[in-house]
C-alpha cells in the first residue's frame, strides 16, 4: 500500500497530476478539490489510494486526510467505484457530500453524473452513521491555469473523468451559451457536469 507520495508536480490538470518523486514519475488521478489547493505548488504531499484491478493498478490522490476518508467511504458502497467517487467529490466539495448524506439530501447526491435514485438512497442509508464522526472542512475555490483557456481546462477535466470528448464539448458550450461571463474553472466543470 502506498500511503502518500510526495515530490514535484511535473505536469497538473483538473483530473490528474504527474508527481516526480526523486526521479520516479507517478501518475496520479485527483478531484477538483485536490486540484483547487495544489494548482498554485511546485511539490506537494498527496495522500493516496491504490486501487488493483486485473488490467490496471490506479493511483488516486487526495489534499487531505478528510477527503481521502469520504473517497474510502463512498467505494465501500456497492455500486459506487473509485471513478464515480471521484466524479462525486469533483462535482461537490466533500463538506456538500457529507452534507447531502448527513441531511438525506437525494436530489444533491442525483445531481452528480452517474448516481441514480436507488444509488444515493444506498450511499446515504450505509454512510449516514460513518459520516457523523467527521468534521466539516474549510472549502476552498478553485481559479485558473495560466496555460489554458478555462474552457480547455474544463474540457480536459471533463474527459479525464470519463465524459466522451464530444458530450464534454456540448455540456461546456451549453453552459457557456447561458452564463458567457462564467470565468471559474470550478464552476464551469461543476455546471458541465450537471447539465450533462
Amino acid at each position: 500500500m502506498i500511503a502518500y507520495l510526495y515530490g514535484k508536480l511535473t505536469y497538473k490538470s483538473p483530473a490528474l497530476v504527474h508527481l516526480d518523486v526523486q526521479g520516479v514519475g507517478y501518475e496520479v488521478l485527483i478531484s477538483l478539490n485536490t486540484y483547487s489547493h495544489i494548482q498554485q505548488l511546485e511539490s506537494c504531499k498527496l495522500l493516496t489510494h491504490l486501487n488493483i484491478k486485473e488490467d490496471a493498478h490506479t493511483l488516486y490522490g487526495f489534499f487531505d486526510a478528510a477527503e481521502r476518508d469520504i473517497f474510502l467511504q463512498l467505494i465501500s458502497v456497492s455500486g459506487i467505484g473509485p471513478n464515480t467517487a471521484r466524479m462525486m467529490l469533483s462535482s461537490l466539495q466533500p463538506d456538500d457530500v457529507r452534507r447531502a448524506i448527513l441531511m438525506d439530501n437525494e436530489k444533491m447526491l442525483e445531481g452528480v453524473k452517474g448516481i441514480g435514485a436507488k444509488t444515493a438512497k444506498r450511499v446515504i442509508l450505509e454512510l449516514k452513521d460513518k459520516m457523523k464522526k467527521h468534521k466539516t472542512e474549510d472549502i476552498l475555490n478553485i481559479s485558473v491555469t495560466p496555460d489554458n483557456t478555462i474552457p480547455e481546462d474544463a474540457l480536459n477535466a471533463l474527459v479525464t473523468l470519463g465524459i466522451a470528448r464530444n458530450m464534454a464539448e456540448q455540456a461546456i458550450r451549453k453552459v457557456l451559451k447561458q452564463e458567457p461571463q462564467l470565468n471559474d474553472l470550478e464552476a464551469l466543470i461543476k455546471k458541465s457536469l450537471k447539465s450533462l
